[in-house]
């Protein structure tokens, strides 16, 4: 455990920017970045801009009011996670105005959300769909893209170019 963290340590350091809400009890949310320290590899491109995991949803429009203070990108994959961290709904596009808008069609039932801001756009459809697939059960919606069955998600689903391997069923009678 302790060798973990130590390898934890070396690659990265957590460097707080600005405290950007505070609900006065319990949480705050701050931004900051992660520096790589000489152990790490700062010549592997990032697959994130911007990550935030599980920040309670009355952070949503201060975070949102940073964003546009700081110019970052708002277009992503985020996940709407109820009162037990659960994910209950996982998407892509404009991520503050459709975070917004799920909590305004399930007030009571969400409480966190998580968002990742992706470097490069073409990623955001990919990371969507394994998303989506890893927490299947728990979903509220998109019933194409959730298989809570054996059965295969569509391929399609993923980018063009992208090799992969298809279960099929064989073709005739079936058993």
């Amino acid at each position: 455990m302790a060798r973990m963290a130590r390898e934890r340590k070396r690659s990265s350091t957590k460097q707080i920017i600005a405290k950007v809400w505070a609900d006065g009890k319990t949480w705050s949310v701050h931004f900051g970045r992660l520096r790589y320290r000489k152990q790490g590899n700062p010549g592997v491109p990032q697959l994130f801009q911007v990550v935030a995991q599980k920040l309670p949803y009355a952070s949503l429009s201060a975070v949102r009011r940073d964003f546009r203070k700081r110019k970052l990108t708002r277009r992503g994959v985020y996940i709407a996670h109820d009162s037990m961290g659960c994910p209950r709904y996982i998407g892509r596009g404009n991520v503050f105005s459709r975070l917004a808008s799920r909590k305004r069609r399930y007030p009571l039932e969400l409480v966190y959300y998580s968002f990742y801001i992706v470097s490069t756009k073409k990623h955001e459809r990919e990371i969507e769909t394994l998303l989506i697939r890893a927490a299947s059960t728990l979903l509220n919606f998109n019933e194409k893209k959730k298989r809570i069955d054996i059965s295969a998600g569509s391929v399609r689903d993923y980018e063009p170019g992208i090799k992969f391997y298809e279960r099929q069923r064989k073709k005739g009678k079936k058993p």
